[in-house]
């Protein structure tokens, strides 16, 4: 990361995927000495942004962000080179600028609170050591090396709107008043919990301090000033102002960022690893074919893809461009088109091909015997032994997370934007892992669907998704019964399988495919994703196979039998205080956020397996 100073200061190192899950565009950055927010598209530098090709999540971005997008982008990178401590890797990077904007001084017997730009506070830059780089009170207990640092407010203003801002001190503290000058504010603390009332802000006028329980809360509703529409990523603010409240927030929340993302796996577009790279790059090698041959052979080394196609030799590659452009005047691509805007069913019809695939980024074996105790309710196992996720930032959220938006619709006002602008390019992720794959036999679930009980027990959850949707203002949309019986087995096995195969809980994430109608989807995906070759280990794909697999999920299901918190968490009615879960709780059910793609919602064990309340509704008694 670098800051977006008249001088380029390199402040922070963080990894890409970091960008999009963690601390994309608008979020708060914790360093050891700073606190800085990722800047907007506009201040980034797209020259060391690497292309990243993948057809259908382009169209399914341009679908969501408009027809203006024209790439998706790795953020920019430069090898890091020690042995050239002034070269170009120290000005590349993602931009992000100081925020908050209030510093405080961390000597006790100062407390001292000012805007960096006030002059109290002085930057020391650290070339070598970026994570040393800091803000100190100048001159604070005496002249010399020992000057204390300055440290992030603890608190800011936030809504739901997307909208940041720094915490209105002088207006708090001065009760609404902001006439103060030439006095200067402190930031004390009382006792030794922390907790905000126990927080006062003091200024030398006189007036009385301020303890901050009077920002929080209803309390804050009536003390603190409508939010601004600021966007400090962007360096704007929202014509007319803003309808929310702005609401107290403290530095570091997990609720101050929550990010949108499209997300998909890279799968096969034809049976050989030439054909498939060639319909990967198509975009950029279709313009060929209105040249001559001999030129256009010339042209391949310049295109941008040729990395990757260069293996296969410049004839072999000539060859399977010509053979692509025929089938495509053939209409043969018309079906492939049309599918880019569906995520999951082209997802779905490749795990649940007969057939095996051997590409570079899709390799998958299909075991030929079930599991033991399986076959009346499981239709197939695949062994997904290598998988490529790629992940594009669409837009973010505060104050609250959006599960519940549309996956693929179009754009929707409750993001905040990446840029002033509509976006010509988003940041985006690629992960490689591996992963088993189960579907489940369609017959047997379309009569468990039926069941009086399970019908009975959906408009229970189907209530209760209604008033949490309606309490918050967002369009319900029921994801199905069979969606909360998939994933409620896709978290009792994550669990199981976390025990077993050497990775971490948090890193084994589930992608569910649940669908009914006339092209029904039934079946789900657990898989770890990792950076590095953590990922790629094997150990997933070992657990997979049936003498493994068979005694994991029995004994997957028979431990989500019953909870530490029964009898309440088996008796847990969603529509008493209009939860998006059933029989759930943290003891048996709840996932880690990297793990689920649904926050821990729409989860019941009484679906799955008999539980102390419920011998009615389950899919596996």
């Amino acid at each position: 990361m670098t800051a977006p100073v008249a001088e380029a200061l390199r402040v922070g190192e963080l990894r890409p995927s970091q960008l999009l899950h963690t601390y994309g565009i608008g979020a708060v950055t914790d360093l050891p000495n700073l606190s800085t927010m990722v800047m907007g598209l506009d201040d980034w530098d797209p020259v060391r942004a690497r292309v990243l090709t993948e057809d259908r999540l382009l169209a399914a971005v341009r679908r969501r962000l408009g027809p203006q997008v024209a790439a998706l982008r790795t953020p920019p990178y430069l090898p890091e080179n020690p042995a050239d401590p002034h070269g170009d890797w120290t000005r590349t990077g993602v931009p992000v600028g100081l925020f908050p904007r209030w510093l405080r001084c961390s000597r006790e017997r100062c407390n001292q609170l000012a805007p960096a730009s006030g002059g109290l506070f002085q930057l020391v830059r650290n070339r070598y050591r970026s994570e040393k780089t800091k803000y100190v009170h100048t001159n604070c207990g005496g002249p010399g090396p020992g000057q204390p640092t300055a440290l992030p407010a603890r608190f800011l203003v936030a809504c739901p709107e997307g909208h940041m801002d720094d915490f209105p001190w002088v207006y708090f503290v001065h009760r609404g008043d902001t006439s103060c000058e030439g006095h200067t504010l402190s930031l004390t603390e009382s006792g030794t919990t922390g907790e905000a009332a126990n927080v006062f802000v003091r200024c030398t006028c006189g007036v009385p301090p301020r303890s901050m329980a009077d920002a929080i809360g209803q309390a804050g509703e009536r003390n603190l000033p409508a939010c601004r529409g600021h966007h400090p990523h962007l360096g704007t603010f929202a014509q007319g102002g803003c309808p929310e409240q702005a609401r107290t927030m403290v530095l570091g929340a997990t609720n101050s960022w929550f990010a949108s993302q499209l997300r998909l796996f890279s799968i096969p577009r034809a049976e050989e690893p030439l054909a498939q790279a060639v319909r990967e790059h198509w975009s950029l090698l279709s313009p060929l074919v209105a040249v001559p041959v001999d030129a256009a052979k010339m042209l391949l080394p310049t295109q941008a893809c040729w990395p990757e196609l260069e293996q296969y030799g410049a004839d072999a590659v000539w060859a399977a461009v010509t053979k692509e452009a025929q089938a495509a005047s053939a209409g043969d691509q018309d079906e492939q088109e049309e599918e880019e805007f569906d995520l999951t069913t082209p997802e779905w019809r490749a795990f649940t091909h007969p057939r095996d695939h051997a590409l570079p980024d899709f390799t998958t074996v299909r075991e030929l015997q079930l599991p033991e105790g399986t076959a009346d309710w499981l239709d197939s196992v695949v062994l997904v032994h290598r998988l490529r996720e790629v992940s594009a930032l669409t837009g973010f959220t505060r104050i609250e997370a959006p599960e519940w938006l549309p996956e693929e619709g179009t754009r929707t006002h409750s993001l905040a934007p990446l840029s002033r602008n509509d976006p010509t390019w988003v940041p985006c992720a690629e992960l490689r892992g591996e992963g088993v794959f189960l579907a489940l036999k369609e017959e047997r679930l379309a009569e468990w669907e039926k069941r009086s009980a399970v019908q009975s027990r959906e408009e229970i959850l189907r209530s209760a998704h209604w008033a949490w949707c309606m309490a918050r203002g967002v369009e319900p949309r029921w994801p199905g019964i069979r969606y909360v019986l998939l994933h409620t087995l896709a978290h009792v096995l994550i669990r199981q399988f976390a025990l077993e195969c050497g990775y971490g809980a948090s890193g084994i994430a589930e992608r569910i495919y649940a669908r009914s109608g006339p092209d029904p989807m039934s079946g789900i995906l657990l898989y770890t994703a990792a950076p590095d070759s953590e990922g790629t280990l094997g150990g997933l794909v070992s657990l997979g196979r049936r003498e493994r697999l068979g005694p994991a999920i029995s004994q997957a299901l028979e431990e989500a039998r019953l909870c530490s918190s029964d009898p309440m968490c088996a008796e847990h009615d969603p529509r008493v205080h209009s939860r998006l879960h059933g029989a759930a709780c943290h003891a048996c059910l709840f996932a880690a956020e990297t793990s689920c793609e649904r926050g821990n919602h729409y989860l019941d064990r009484a679906l799955l397996v008999e539980t102390l309340a419920d011998d009615k509704c389950a899919f596996r008694p």
